[in-house]
Order: structure tokens, then C-alpha cells, then sequence
């Protein structure tokens, strides 16, 4: 039971991080991009690139998204270019998986779903050792540094405190620096991130000449100022969650470079001399020890042989230009923007059933209900049809079951209902249900996919008074079709509207999807329609879920032809047809032979619903 959660978990989880990590692993590429025109400029601009590369970590684009579509609902401006977000969704969403997403795709076999079930039970403790083994060894060098501050002395008196209090008014820090003087050999670091203090090592001073001492001062003094340390936890936090992910480490030595080099400038420019500069930290790296931990600012940071040419050599930085101003901003407004405003004007499906729902949430219930049992005998079950239909604020059917009518008002399978008591699929009905006038003018408003819902919730409604029908989702492994595309490519024929077929209708996703597509005894006839609609007619006819993986995106004309088995009905229902799991039936060879296509068996997690509770309803 926990292999399977463990499973289903993961192929809704894996996807999420796996698009996460390509969005942000762009945005990262994109702010490397950004940093080479600035080469010449001050280090500040290029380490806020890199900061915020790492933040990108911990905020998904879809927030951004959701935030778009948040606004759009409450400004009532739903549109209907959804073509524009499905071709977003293939790019930014590349690991996106349909709902009932494979749990494995190479055999059925029970050793193979074995190692499937046991690989999510095992990544997720990987992952939970790796992050407890970063946060531990954190643990244990901030506790050396805690100690060490517990054990220092405030100093007050002296050349430091003199030095500190002088530097403290030219650099602008709000609040006086304290400085602790500490027994270890830790260098000279800032600890704290909302009350800094300059951690100051005993006997460090004596080495120092006041030019020194000035400039090793002042460069903590900027450490102070540009809150390094708050942006250096913030890193951390990225690093521990993410400790899996090479780039989040690279981006973290970065960010020190940059760091070092920013307070570099800062102290050069106050008028320090290259050469004193670079003997005081040559002379701190040789009598202490550098920091453990990034969040506690040093001195000694990055690669001190190209830290020293950087300062022996590099010219006065350079201020950013309009230009370069320019481009940050735009980039900056774009990566916001851009993600907001998808979501402003295209909701995924989910999210357009969602606003479908809360548009409708008044629906109306049926007024009049004609219930009427049915007594057929076995042996002429197949004598009088079965006929389900929404028309006009009506919806009627003919010799259905209670089965029948929850695969209708629910949109799922046979093999998704779980629980049913005996009569389920053996006591028909003949259902008879209408609204009131006024409230068929109210439907016939609503856009079709609205008008969809509001149905299938009347029907659902329905059953819950009349059957007493009480039942709750879970999810379970069950056999499914892949529907791929053969060795040889497809043979389907792409349809041209006007010609192949007449005017479509636009579907959701923005395409013509009015062609017509019948199913008959041995026959699926498809005229303009897309791959989905030949998926549910082959789910329908197979009685199991197929799921759609060709990658087609077209619409197409098609005519597949097979010899029903003998013992097939002809309405194509499979009460005692062969049985899916042979993939050597007419319907699998004549897929393959006539639209080149392949169906494969798999196993997938799928939303079932549990029948908890169902009564026989009375006759009207």
C-alpha cells in the first residue's frame, strides 16, 4: 500500500521538480548571459544577478502563474486564446504528465513494477539523508563559531574599537558595530544578521599597521552594508534543499567571488592603496583561518591568486550606463511579467473547470424525474438499446444502469468504479428529467464547456437524492493502453477545414475540433477530429483507459476497420469480448496496419471512486 502512494506521489511530485529545475536552471543561464556585458562594471550588479538566480530557486514560475490567474478570475476577463498556453505548457512545463501519468514504461511484468513501486520509497530517503547530512555539518561549524562568540570579550578601548567607530560614521551603518575579541584563529568576520558584531581575533592587531587595520575594518563595514550575510543564509537555505543540484554549489562560489570582490571595490575607492590593501588580507590568510560558514563574512573569501590580480590590476569599475540600466530592468520586468501575464490570459484546463465551476455553482436542480425500473431478461438485454442524452434542460436515458449513469456524470471508466453493491450493473432504467423554462435561458448562456459542467453536476446531484449514492475518490494501480506512434510513423491524414471536412467549431484548446467521429460494430470513422477523440472512443471500445502518447497535435481524418469478435456487441460495449490483455485482437493489428499506431499495455495509478453507499430509488 505505501509502494503505491509512494508511486502515485511520485509522478505527481517528480514532474513539478523536474520543470522547476529547467526554469531555473534557464533563468540562471540567463543571468550568466547578463553578467558578461558587465564585466567592466562594478561586481555589486554582477553578484544581484546571481542572487537572484538563486532565489529563482525557491520561487517556482507557477506562483507567478498562479498569480496571473488569480487576477484574471477576479477581473472576469477568462478569454479564450488557450492556444497560446498549451504552446507555453510544451515549453515551460517539458516533464508535464497527463493525470493518470505512467508508473512505467518499458513491461508490465511484476518485477519490473516492483523496482518501479521501490524506487519513490528510496529517493525520498536519499534525499532526507542528503538534507539532514548539509544541515548537520552546518550544525556543527556554526557551533564552533557560536562558541568562540560566547567566549570573546566586548573591546571598546584600543586601535580597533578606535577604527571601528571612525569607519562606522564614513560607511553609513546605522547602528555601531560591536566588536568582540576572540581567543580563536578565526579571521576577522561579521556574525549575525540582525545584530552584526565584528568578531576580532586576539593578537591579530599586533601584525597589523594602522593602513592595515583600516582596510581589513572597512571591508567587514561593507559586509555590514550590503546585508551579505542575510544573503548568504538565504543561499544556504537553496543549498540544503537542493544539495542534489551541482549548479545551486556552483552559483554559491559565485556568489562569494562576486561578494569579495563588490567590498573590494568599495574599500579601493575610499582611497586605499592597492598594495596596503592586498598585504592585509595576504597577511590575515597567513595567521588565521577562513570561515566555515558563507553566512559569516570574512575576509579571505573566494580564490585569493585571483582575488590579488583583481586588485593589483583592475582599473577604477565602472558605473552602469542607461543602456545597461536599461536591460537589467527589462529583464527583470520580463521575468515577472511574463509568467504573470500567461496566467492572465490562458488557465490551464483545470483551472478553466475550476472557473467553470464557480460560474455555475448555482446549478439548477431537475424539477420533474420520472424514475422507472425496468424488468429485461437476460437473454434480451441486448434487444433494446441503451441511450443517454443532454438536450435543451432535458436529459434522458434509456435501459441504463446505476453503472451507466455514474460513467456519464463522473466521466471515468467500468474498471474506475470500485465498491458496488450487486445490482449496480443489472437493474436498468428508464430516466426521464427536466428544469424549468427560465432556467434552460439561463443555461443555454453559458459557453458549451460551462453548460458541460452544470449537466454533469445536475446528474450527479440526481443520483445522490434518487440512488442515495455516497462515494469518495482514492487512487489504485490498474491496467492501461499507451497509445504510441509505430516503428514506421503514423499513417493518420491530416485534415484541411473546408475540404476534408466542413466549418469546425473551436474546441478548448483554441482548435477546430468540430469533424465528426462514429463508432460502430468493427468501425471508428474519424472526419477533422484530434488524437483525444480517437482515445476515448478506443477507451470506450476496449474498456480500459488509453492514454495518449503520440505527441500529435493535429487534426486528422481517419477510418479503422477490424473484425469484431464474435462474441462483441454491437454497440461495441465488451460484455464478453476478448479480453484486452491480448495485444494479437483484430482492433490492435488494424491500429497498427491502417493509422500506424501502437497500443501498449501499462500500469498506471488511477483515480477510482469508491462507492461507499447506494439504494434501488423508488418508481414515480
Amino acid at each position: 500500500m505505501v509502494p503505491n502512494y509512494l508511486s502515485a506521489m511520485w509522478t505527481t511530485f517528480a514532474p513539478a521538480v523536474g520543470n522547476h529545475l529547467w526554469q531555473s536552471t534557464l533563468f540562471a543561464g540567463i543571468a550568466g548571459l547578463l553578467t558578461l556585458p558587465l564585466r567592466k562594471n562594478h561586481a555589486r550588479a554582477r553578484y544581484w544577478l546571481w542572487l537572484a538566480a538563486s532565489v529563482k530557486f525557491l520561487i517556482p514560475f507557477s506562483v507567478l502563474v498562479a498569480v496571473g490567474s488569480h487576477l484574471a478570475w477576479s477581473l472576469g476577463s477568462r478569454g479564450t486564446r488557450t492556444e497560446l498556453y498549451f504552446a507555453r505548457e510544451e515549453v515551460g512545463q517539458p516533464f508535464t504528465q497527463p493525470t493518470m501519468s505512467m508508473v512505467s514504461r518499458t513491461t508490465a511484468s511484476t518485477a519490473s513494477l516492483s523496482l518501479i513501486h521501490l524506487f519513490p520509497a528510496l529517493l525520498a530517503p536519499v534525499w532526507l539523508c542528503g538534507f539532514v547530512a548539509v544541515l548537520f555539518v552546518w550544525h556543527l561549524r556554526w557551533r564552533r563559531i557560536s562558541s568562540s562568540i560566547r567566549e570573546a570579550m566586548p573591546l571598546r578601548q584600543g586601535r580597533e574599537a578606535e577604527m571601528l567607530r571612525r569607519l562606522g560614521n564614513i560607511g553609513g551603518t546605522r547602528k555601531p558595530i560591536e566588536i568582540l575579541l576572540s581567543r580563536t584563529s578565526l579571521e576577522p568576520g561579521i556574525f549575525g544578521i540582525a545584530r552584526p558584531v565584528l568578531i576580532w581575533p586576539e593578537g591579530i592587531s599586533e601584525r597589523l599597521e594602522d593602513a592595515h587595520l583600516e582596510a581589513i575594518v572597512a571591508h567587514e563595514l561593507w559586509h555590514v552594508r550590503r546585508r551579505d550575510n542575510l544573503a548568504a543564509a538565504i543561499h544556504m537555505v537553496v543549498e540544503a534543499v537542493f544539495w542534489f543540484y551541482p549548479l545551486v554549489w556552483w552559483l554559491g562560489a559565485r556568489l562569494v567571488t562576486e561578494r569579495e570582490r563588490a567590498c573590494d571595490e568599495e574599500v579601493l575607492e575610499l582611497g586605499t592603496q592597492r598594495q596596503v590593501y592586498a598585504e592585509s588580507i595576504l597577511k590575515i590568510c597567513e595567521f588565521c583561518v577562513g570561515s566555515p560558514l558563507s553566512c559569516v563574512s570574512g575576509v579571505t573569501g573566494a580564490d585569493l591568486k585571483k582575488r590579488m590580480v583583481y586588485i593589483m590590476t583592475k582599473g577604477a569599475a565602472q558605473n552602469l550606463d542607461f543602456s545597461r540600466k536599461l536591460l537589467l530592468g527589462g529583464t527583470g520586468f520580463a521575468a515577472i511579467a511574463v509568467p504573470i501575464m500567461f496566467g492572465l490570459l490562458n488557465a490551464t484546463p483545470s483551472r478553466a473547470q475550476s472557473q467553470d465551476q464557480n460560474t455555475v455553482a448555482a446549478a439548477p436542480d431537475y424539477t420533474v424525474i420520472s424514475i422507472t425500473p425496468i424488468a429485461i431478461k437476460p437473454d434480451e438485454s441486448d434487444k433494446r438499446p441503451s441511450r443517454l442524452m443532454f438536450r435543451d434542460g432535458q436529459f434522458t436515458a434509456t435501459n441504463v444502469t446505476l453503472q451507466d449513469l455514474i460513467q456519464v456524470a463522473y466521466g471515468i471508466e467500468k474498471s474506475q468504479i470500485s465498491g458496488a453493491p450487486n445490482w449496480l450493473n443489472s437493474e436498468s432504467y428508464d430516466l426521464e428529467t427536466r428544469i424549468e423554462k427560465s432556467e434552460v435561458d439561463e443555461l443555454q448562456k453559458l459557453t458549451p464547456d460551462q453548460r458541460s459542467v452544470v449537466q454533469h453536476r445536475m446528474l450527479r446531484a440526481l443520483l445522490a437524492e434518487r440512488f442515495n449514492l455516497k462515494l469518495h475518490q482514492e487512487t489504485k494501480d490498474l491496467p492501461v493502453y499507451e497509445l504510441v506512434i509505430a516503428q514506421n510513423g503514423p499513417k493518420l491524414q491530416e485534415a484541411k477545414p473546408g475540404e476534408t471536412y466542413p466549418n469546425g467549431i473551436q474546441g478548448p484548446s483554441g482548435r477546430a475540433t468540430a469533424g465528426l467521429i462514429k463508432m460502430g460494430p468493427g468501425a471508428i470513422t474519424g472526419q477533422g477530429v484530434p488524437i483525444g477523440s480517437l482515445v476515448r472512443q478506443l477507451t470506450q471500445q476496449l474498456g480500459r483507459n488509453v492514454l495518449d502518447k503520440t505527441g500529435l497535435k493535429g487534426i486528422y481524418d481517419f477510418t479503422l476497420k477490424w473484425s469484431p469478435d464474435a462474441s462483441q456487441s454491437p454497440t461495441g460495449s465488451q460484455q464478453g469480448a476478448r479480453s484486452p490483455e491480448s495485444t494479437e485482437s483484430p482492433i490492435f493489428t488494424s491500429i497498427q496496419d491502417q493509422l500506424g499506431l501502437r497500443l501498449v499495455p501499462q500500469q498506471a495509478p488511477v483515480e477510482i471512486l469508491v462507492i461507499d453507499h447506494a439504494e434501488q430509488p423508488a418508481q414515480n
